[in-house]
């Protein structure tokens, strides 16, 4: 059944906005007045289907904190015994986002067509990770899918906090480049050549310093905006170069090869490949297929194509852990944790050990940069703006001292 979104005003003349699904646009319109509102607008939301391994790029995007609250609520409304294309039109109705409002009836249709939920979500093209549709696929095989949406939700809120405490621990140092940047530009390219221009009328020679910073501040001042130009050119062809796969895997080995960047890098993928491929087997999934799905959840290119030669060997019949362990890329703590859990039959709570002990690893690590960065950047914009002072006051003090 075709969905259709609406405006509509009720009888006090309030603006009503959302979505109902009917077998035409006449039939919502009769339901619309059979709530006593008035119809402004209607139009029918269109059901694509497109491949999740090619997302568009101005497709629909949900975000993590807001999949997590309605994957929790669908789960809830599924507990109470409430059907499941009903929950689905219960979510929808109650977003106050138009794109959840939009996908969720638009895997309504779906699943009233006789589709499964992941089918239907992974309809929905790249709105939905991998991990996501693997996870209520499974659970649809059993008849615990709320524990499942509950469990996934968890994930998904755990990946947000994760993300949000990286973030804003990035953002200090980040806004004090920037203003480091500005303050030194604006010194460079106005107060400088103001200052400087009464020492060029002086008939001696001006110091080294001196000279060295009326060059910077000229050619910041006739070349900076083609310089900034250059750099911002110069990232785009970077990135460009770095999406070329031989390039990409060059630049991630060496930055797992860095000692603090590289030791960061392992230990996010490790926690992701912990809580991911921990999740999966809660859920219901095989080894296999959790494999392959918690490698597509790594960015790093090694690890990748580590998890992908373990999943090999594991298909051949050798152990996790082992497989693992022959790779060379995983911490020694998650091997032996990933040991322990398939010699206890824990396998799925002793990644979740790992996962969590690498997540508190993550997080004292980017302490552990910043500490460094901070006073780093804070003493380099301190020496850059005793340069300048120094190299203006350096030729007042011959003037005094030949007065």
């Amino acid at each position: 059944m075709p969905a259709f979104e609406y405006v509509a005003l009720d009888p006090t003349g309030r603006r009503h906005r959302g979505a109902l699904e009917g077998e035409s646009g006449g039939h919502v319109r009769q339901l619309l007045r059979d709530r006593g509102l008035t119809l402004l607008d209607i139009a029918e939301i269109e059901r694509r289907r497109e491949s999740p391994a090619a997302p568009s790029l101005f497709g629909p995007r949900i975000g993590l904190a807001r999949l997590a609250l309605v994957t929790r609520l669908l789960g809830t409304l599924i507990k109470s015994g409430l059907p499941l294309d009903d929950a689905l039109t219960a979510v929808a109705e109650q977003a106050d986002d138009a794109t959840v409002r939009r996908v969720f009836l638009r895997v309504r249709s779906g699943v009233l067509e006789g589709q499964g939920l992941a089918a239907s979500m992974q309809d929905c093209g790249a709105v939905f990770p991998g991990i996501y549709l693997a996870t209520i696929g499974a659970g649809e095989q059993t008849p615990h899918l709320d524990l499942v949406l509950d469990r996934l939700a968890d994930y998904l809120e755990e990946q947000q906090q994760l993300r949000q405490k990286i973030t804003v621990a990035m953002l200090y140092p980040l806004v004090l480049t920037v203003t480091a940047a500005l303050i030194v530009t604006g010194l460079l390219t106005y107060v400088v050549p103001e200052v400087t221009r009464v020492f060029e009328r002086m008939d001696r020679e001006l110091p080294a310093l001196t000279r060295a910073l009326i060059a910077v501040a000229d050619y910041v001042r006739d070349y900076g905006a083609y310089t900034f130009a250059a750099l911002v050119l110069g990232a785009l062809l970077a990135r460009a170069a770095c999406r070329r796969p031989a390039v990409a895997a060059w630049l991630a080995r060496r930055l797992l090869a860095a000692p603090l960047i590289g030791r960061l890098i392992r230990e996010t993928n490790s926690a992701r490949f912990a809580r991911t491929l921990s999740i999966l087997l809660g859920s219901g999934v095989s080894m296999l297929d959790a494999l392959r799905i918690t490698s597509r959840a790594l960015t790093s290119a090694p690890l990748r194509d580590a998890i992908a030669a373990a999943t090999a060997r594991v298909r051949e019949g050798m152990s996790l852990a082992q497989a693992l362990r022959q790779t060379g890329q995983l911490p020694q703590l998650t091997l032996h944790l990933i040991a322990s859990g398939e010699a206890s039959g824990t396998l799925e709570r002793m990644l979740d050990t790992a996962a969590r002990s690498h997540e508190r690893a993550v997080q004292n690590l980017v302490a552990t940069l910043l500490a460094l960065v901070e006073p780093a950047l804070i003493l380099t914009m301190g020496v850059t703006v005793l340069l300048i002072v120094v190299a203006i006051m350096l030729p007042i003090f011959d003037l005094n001292r030949l007065v």
